[in-house]
């Protein structure tokens, strides 16, 4: 198969596959699948409420690169290049669950052909390409693995709300089921990357590569909220202690947060969960990620802590919580930790009001049973917390929205020092 010959179908239109079905249009015939009718009439209409790509960008895949977004089957037959990009989630137990890459196996099986190419972009522990997706794609096409159809995994690293580190711009890890069409899917997706790739030797090297890019951060950032809890109970400003380390030339410089959204506090489960199944108990990773999933609670009680210091009453006290998606200047409420902190206070008050104007209120309704607002409310409070950093509160006066009084708690580190009365 030529390059030249290539006709690419995006497998799931979110976070991940959209920016890259875009990008790939500029270069090759791109159709966009996704099961969501909503989010595809959306996308052609012009508008993709992630943000990740920008109503310009995606007119332009429309009009001049003919990108097509569709939910019906029948219009990614006529491809022969399947990149699949659909979330890997967690249960309620923090098992991996494998059934969005199931069902879009299926979809894949249903409309590959002899000769073609998949690729699966999704967060997986070592061996789900070739143990548990392939096999469904096999079944359901009736088609042979590495005789009538071929594969690879090229991990995806979008990073939400990020306008520096786009999709054309990182380097990708990619690879192949046979040496050729690893080279193949190399120079596929080297043709529209600016900084070009990295061929992994096999899938599962691939795979693994992945999966401890994100349980490396959360690993890392588990240390710095531990170092954050030590140092609050000794009385020192953490902030303080990393500033005057990050004085020696070989600190990495970190800071201690709240670790939501999609990636980096749900893949560590699927490499703990593997690592098990092999005998390996990692310690380290499981640690870590109990620690971070705590953080909120923990946030929340410092509030609590700041609040009685000041003879501030907590029971049915008004308290604003400031931001809810996991990130800044991001729509993405995913896994969200600030839904931890509520839960906590809300054990106190009722009276708890969530400011964010990149929420989308009727999705965190639905997901989290909690009310957001978009506009800053006109009530004076009796604490407020800074839970996400978005540019819109840059300029906010807190001291304005409280009571006298009143607490002001920076979960971000970003606040002037001499206006908080604490900070994680």
């Amino acid at each position: 198969m030529d390059l030249k010959d290539i006709r690419i179908a995006v497998v799931g239109l979110g976070y991940v596959g959209l920016p890259l079905a875009r990008l790939f249009s500029t270069k090759f015939p791109t159709v966009g699948f996704d099961m969501n009718n909503a989010r595809v009439d959306a996308l052609m209409a012009g508008h993709d409420v992630t943000l990740e790509v920008s109503d310009e960008l995606l007119a332009d895949a429309i009009k001049n690169h003919g990108f097509l977004c569709t939910s019906d089957v029948d219009k990614i037959r006529n491809c022969n290049f399947y990149v699949v990009a659909v979330p890997t989630p967690v249960d309620n137990n923090n098992r991996p669950d494998l059934q969005p890459l199931v069902g879009a196996s299926e979809t894949v099986g249903k409309v590959i052909g002899k000769g073609n190419i998949v690729v699966y972009e999704s967060t997986v522990y070592p061996g789900v390409t070739e143990e548990e997706c392939l096999p469904v794609v096999e079944r359901v096409s009736g088609l042979k693995f590495n005789t009538d159809f071929f594969a690879g995994y090229s991990p995806e690293r979008i990073n939400p709300g990020d306008k520096e580190h786009t999709v054309e711009k990182i380097k990708k890890v990619t690879s192949g089921s046979t040496p050729e069409i690893a080279d193949l899917i190399d120079h596929v997706y080297g043709s529209v990357l600016v900084n070009g790739t990295h061929k992994a030797p096999s899938i599962k090297v691939a795979e693994a590569s992945k999966v401890i890019e994100n349980t490396q951060r959360d690993v890392n950032i588990a240390y710095m909220n531990e170092l954050a809890k030590i140092f609050n109970a000794m009385g020192i400003d953490t902030h303080d202690v990393i500033e005057a380390a990050s004085s020696k030339w070989n600190f990495i410089k970190l800071t201690p947060g709240l670790v939501g959204g999609h990636c980096i506090s749900v893949d560590p489960y699927y490499l703990i969960q593997k690592a098990q199944v092999y005998g390996v108990l990692p310690r380290i990773m499981f640690d870590a990620r109990k620690l971070n999933d705590g953080m909120g609670a923990y946030v929340a009680e410092q509030v609590i802590k700041c609040m009685n210091k000041k003879g501030v009453l907590v029971k049915d006290s008004k308290i604003l919580l400031l931001g809810f998606t996991f990130k800044e200047n991001c729509p993405d409420t995913r896994n969200t930790k600030i839904i931890d902190i509520h839960h906590t206070l809300e054990e106190y008050t009722k009276n708890i009001t969530i400011y964010d104007p990149w929420a989308d209120s009727q999705k965190v309704r639905k997901e989290y049973g909690v009310e957001v607002v978009n506009k800053l409310p006109e009530d004076l409070f009796d604490a407020a917390i800074l839970c996400v950093a978005h540019r819109q509160f840059n300029d906010l006066n807190l001291s304005a929205v409280l009571k006298k009084g009143g607490v002001i708690y920076d979960v971000k580190g970003v606040l002037p020092r001499d206006v908080v009365d604490g900070r994680l």
